[in-house]
């Protein structure tokens, strides 16, 4: 597996690059196939409200790829942070993986038909599946005792992309967001899957 490490307005020591080399080793014994640990390191500017560094860590496949990023008062204590990220979520896949085994899967067709009660899974509100639909985040309203502080709304687009309730779960897990949009293959229907409280995760998918 090769490792890399890049900085952005610091600098990259070989003390810093020794322990990163030997943090890498126990994810290549996890995961033998790996073939690129790659490390971005970028300090905040002074202009920050928050100084320190930030680091992001990247692994490359095969397969899905797996991000985490992390803040920390230098760059070793956000390494730390976003290494532990990583290890945690290689962890979930690999448990996943392991309980899918001799298990009997519901179809997203038998758990819609079903109103999602096999699944736990509660119906999202009709403003949440248009703004979905929409490509856009759902608006939320402040109260008055809340604090107004501006907010920035960063958009991306990416293709889609065909794959299971369970595939879709896998990529969310992997680069740790808490909802992740895909085609799902059985239906043909944009959907989203989501993460609920422990182990569980829901599914929405948009009807004609």
């Amino acid at each position: 597996m090769d490792v890399n490490i890049r900085g952005k307005n610091v600098g990259i020591t070989d003390r810093f690059e020794d322990y990163v080399g030997t943090k890498s080793e126990k994810v290549a014994g996890l995961l033998p196939k790996a073939q690129k640990f790659e490390v971005k390191v970028s300090r905040l500017s002074d202009k920050s409200p928050q100084h320190g560094d930030v680091v992001e860590i990247t692994l490359v496949g095969p397969g899905p790829v797996i991000r985490a990023e992390s803040f920390g008062g230098d760059k070793y204590t956000a390494f730390d942070m976003a290494y532990g990220r990583v290890l945690e979520r290689i962890r979930r896949m690999k448990d996943r993986r392991h309980d899918r085994r001799g298990a009997g899967r519901t179809s997203l067709g038998d758990a819609a038909a079903a109103g999602f009660e096999m699944v736990d899974v509660t119906p999202a509100p009709l403003e949440v599946l248009e703004a979905v639909a929409a490509g856009v985040a759902p608006l939320v309203t402040e109260t008055e005792e809340e604090i107004y502080s501006p907010v920035v709304i960063r958009t991306k687009e990416f293709p889609a992309e065909s794959l299971s309730v369970d595939d879709a779960v896998d990529q969310m897990e992997l680069v740790g967001h808490d909802f992740f949009l895909f085609v799902e293959t059985e239906s043909g229907k944009p959907s989203v899957v989501y993460r609920r409280k422990g182990w569980n995760y829901g599914v929405i998918s948009l009807a004609e």
